[in-house]
């Protein structure tokens, strides 16, 4: 390739010794300044054009960050004090959606539009079985948010308007006994701009559920990743056009890597096991462009090269979630407060692609 930044980058890659020390540099630790799990992150350009990060986890924490992540401003939900918010989707400094998860009204959907000085409870049930897993967003007015099942179906809620939540009532939603999703990095759900919603679920079984008309209709098949009790399943799904991978395995034996992470190339009709799975448990999965993907969990983290066929170690930094922006601005949440960002995406993306084309994979 006659590309003069792509010759500067490759020489660099090539000056590195060893992909392990590649790997050991790849997360920068931020300081959060608490000690909280966190498990929602997002990302959005702020009005003045800088990136604004938001970070959430349990105990009512939520946190605002100018500077990427440099410095943190922790703000208050008036009666969320003791909520576990897992998720968030943030489109500016100024507006974002908040979800928490927990039985009953512990699960709330809230929204500010002045930087979280206040904050608009917008849907709660009082129901013991309500239980939300997942929020994402198509712009600041429509929303989709993911519930585990009750009445034997999986709970879908949408705001048109950015206020007011209804559930989605449609065949197709209907839930095996025990099956659920997981709210633990609020990515076991995705929504696009073509009336596309995808869902991965768990327990018993482990399943996509896909429409393509905004819910109205569905299909699902089943994914072939570790499953069979409470704690295993799909965990998450990444979707880039007709490319779609899922991670997950079982959070109670994470050091687990058969059976972690699948890919499918032609919308999930079919699924391969990944030729390189992940070290172990994966929580978390997201699309950085074209072919490149990054996956973490507890036993550390994997950049893949060629959409989820051989994955790279990239760190063992126990994260929960991960939030990409570009490709330049990858963040990580964790445990005790982790905040972290991916230090050189670009170089990684090098090496990834220079080690699969060295073992005669696909590397595009």
């Amino acid at each position: 390739m006659n590309n003069p930044r792509f010759r500067w980058l490759l020489a660099i890659f090539l000056s590195i010794t060893s992909s392990a020390r590649v790997a050991a540099q790849s997360w920068e630790v931020l300081t959060s300044g608490t000690d909280t799990s966190l498990r929602g992150l997002s990302a959005a350009v702020g009005s003045e054009g800088g990136v604004v990060v938001w970070a959430t986890g349990s105990n009512g924490v939520v946190m605002v960050s100018g500077d990427e992540g440099k410095h943190w401003k922790r703000l208050a939900v008036t009666g969320g004090e003791n909520l576990d918010f897992r998720g968030v989707v943030a489109f500016s400094e100024s507006n974002a959606y908040l979800m928490s998860s927990g039985e009953g009204t512990k699960s709330r959907i809230y929204k500010t539009t002045d930087g979280g000085a206040t904050w608009k409870l917008q849907f709660s049930d009082e129901r013991k079985e309500f239980f939300l897993d997942a929020i994402q967003c198509l712009s600041e007015t429509e929303c989709y948010a993911l519930g585990d099942p009750m009445d034997g179906k999986f709970v879908l809620l949408h705001a048109k308007d950015g206020e007011h939540w209804e559930r989605v009532v449609a065949n197709g939603l209907q839930a095996l006994p025990q099956e659920g999703a997981f709210a633990a990095s609020n990515s076991c759900l995705k929504v696009d701009r073509d009336g596309g919603i995808y869902f991965v679920t768990g327990g018993p079984a482990a399943r996509m559920f896909h429409s393509k008309d905004a819910g109205k209709t569905w299909t699902v098949t089943e994914i072939p990743i570790a499953k069979g009790n409470a704690s295993s399943g799909a965990f998450s799904i990444a979707v880039d056009g007709k490319t779609m991978v899922v991670v997950g395995g079982d959070y109670r034996d994470p050091k687990r890597g058969l059976d972690s992470a699948v890919y499918s190339s032609d919308g999930g009709v079919n699924w391969s096991h990944a030729a390189e799975a992940p070290g172990g448990f994966r929580s978390a999965v997201a699309s950085i462009s074209g072919p490149d993907f990054v996956t973490a969990g507890t036993s550390g983290s994997e950049f893949s090269g060629d959409s989820g066929a051989h994955w790279k170690h990239a760190g063992t930094l126990n994260l929960n979630a991960v939030k990409v922006l570009n490709a330049f601005r990858i963040w990580g949440v964790g445990p005790n407060g982790t905040v972290a960002r991916f230090k050189n995406p670009s170089l990684y993306q090098i090496m990834v692609r220079t080690n699969i084309a060295s073992r005669g994979g696909k590397a595009r």
